[in-house]
């Protein structure tokens, strides 16, 4: 269990040492329920299942029996699942009848967080995923990204880092989703401004197959080369803006924004500006 966890979370969650030391279970409190009956999470953040992986824990699980019961809350006569959904999966295929569950009483917003801190806890999730799944805590809960970060034992840094990938374009995203690119060329391309040259490095990664390090400094320069063009660009703006308005002009960058500063020395060149304004 991570150590970043609090520790009413933590208690939600029995790991398969504890569930093996009985710690605060009973054996009525496992119950073996009809496959059939189990549901899945509608809060699972995980969209993708190595089908390979499923496989072979299904031969583990015929071997082995499931381990580790599954949690889930009692909906009318279903079972729906909270964490677990792999084992669900693979008895599937070995062909179980019933599966081992643990009934618990949560609210939604603890449903997700666990489905989220499982999936986390066994590295299941993909950079995208987790991203979503924190986005959701975000907006279905209207939690704080620092309430996000205490809830899932990590940094406030590391769920912002986490999230920015979402500002990714499509066709990087799949990229990263489908292994061709790793979380950390992703954010060295979230740190290439232009959309355009975003797309040429993410393109020259997979042509060259870049490491992070080098792509770290391919956007480095790339960065360092777009404030160049831009502060020409505003150079430019000024001097038009300038001579059109006959008074010193400054413009001042603000990330995707910024202001237009313009000097004037008396009310008559105010209302001079004005008038060139209107």
């Amino acid at each position: 269990m991570s150590k970043g966890l609090g520790r009413g979370l933590e208690s939600l969650i029995p790991t398969t040492g504890q569930i093996e030391k009985t710690i605060g279970l009973k054996p009525s409190d496992i119950n073996e329920v009809p496959i059939e009956k189990v549901v899945a999470n509608p809060n699972q953040p995980r969209y993708t299942f190595d089908e390979d992986a499923l496989s072979e824990l299904a031969e583990s699980i015929k071997t082995h029996g499931i381990i580790q019961p599954l949690i889930a809350t009692k909906n009318g006569d279903k079972y729906e699942l909270i964490a677990g959904e792999r084992r669900l999966r693979a008895a599937k295929i070995a062909n179980f009848k019933t599966v081992p569950i643990i009934v618990r009483t949560y609210d939604e917003q603890q449903k997700l967080e666990i489905a989220i801190i499982e999936n986390i806890q066994r590295h299941n999730l993909n950079p995208l995923e987790e991203a979503m799944a924190f986005q959701r805590l975000q907006d279905d809960f209207n939690l704080t990204q620092e309430e996000v970060s205490k809830k899932m034992g990590k940094s406030r840094s590391a769920v912002a880092n986490t999230l920015r990938l979402l500002n990714l374009p499509v066709e990087i995203k799949r990229g990263l989703v489908d292994g061709k690119i790793t979380e950390g060329h992703a954010r060295a391309i979230l740190s290439v401004d232009d959309p355009q040259k975003r797309m040429d490095l993410y393109n020259q990664i997979l042509a060259d197959k870049l490491n992070v390090r080098t792509v770290e400094a391919k956007a480095k320069t790339l960065s360092a080369k777009t404030k160049e063009d831009n502060s020409s660009i505003y150079l430019d703006l000024e001097s038009k803006l300038r001579n059109s308005l006959g008074a010193k002009v400054k413009i001042q960058p603000q990330g995707k924004g910024g202001k237009i500063v313009i000097d004037f020395y008396s009310d008559e060149e105010l209302e001079s500006l004005m008038e060139k304004m209107s």
